[in-house]
């Protein structure tokens, strides 16, 4: 049974969203929220596997409630749930410790597979989350991208490429150094080598890379 918060400041969303997901097996709504700080206080006292935050919420919003649940629990498995495309936000998102982007035009389908695969603990983006990560769909962008994607990925390693696809599936740097049988420090001092290479800052250009990439959906 995987164990689900919700937070969203329209009620007849939260209602939508716990009928939804309540109608199938495996999956249960433990708490409801209409802000980021009440959300903060339900995850603190319910025992939860997923959340499952809107970004545009009052008194706090999703993109604090994101950081301060990762401050309080680095485990947590948290997915935005809004209506935003904007390349910028999604990155804010995914740099504060976001395992998923969804957009609210998610069919039933693919929402629930994204709940299970960031339960398991994966990364899952709507498809027109990749597309803004890749920057475009267009034919000459997408050569482009191939292109410099293929180049620096001559310039990866092999356990460089395995540690990138792991970093991209949301696994800390202990978990990837019990995976490969290496030292968290090894990872740390690999994933900046990745960072310096693919010159991108951060988590989230790691993840950007990747999708581009095609190791991660």
């Amino acid at each position: 049974m995987i164990r689900i918060a919700l937070a969203d400041d329209h009620q007849l969303v939260l209602d939508g969203l716990k009928s939804m997901i309540d109608q199938n097996e495996g999956f249960k709504v433990v708490a409801e929220a209409n802000n980021g700080k009440q959300l903060l206080d339900l995850v603190s006292a319910v025992q939860v596997d997923v959340v499952l935050v809107d970004i545009d919420m009052p008194v706090m919003n999703g993109l604090m409630a994101i950081t301060e649940m990762k401050k309080q629990n680095e485990s947590a498995r948290i997915i935005a749930l809004t209506m935003h495309n904007e390349k910028s936000m999604i990155e804010r998102v995914i740099a504060a410790g976001a395992s998923g982007y969804l957009l609210k035009n998610i069919d039933q389908a693919d929402f629930l597979h994204a709940i299970t695969k960031v339960a398991d603990g994966g990364k899952c983006f709507s498809d027109d989350v990749t597309l803004t990560l890749a920057g475009g769909s267009n034919t000459r962008t997408s050569q482009s991208l191939n292109y410099q994607n293929s180049t620096l990925e001559n310039q990866l390693s092999e356990r460089e490429v395995e540690i990138l696809k792991l970093i991209a599936e949301g696994f800390s740097n202990k978990e990837v150094g019990e995976k490969l049988f290496i030292s968290h420090r090894t990872v740390d001092t690999h994933r900046t080598n990745l960072m310096k290479k693919l010159e991108v800052h951060n988590i989230a250009g790691l993840i950007r890379y990747a999708i581009q990439a095609g190791y991660i959906d």
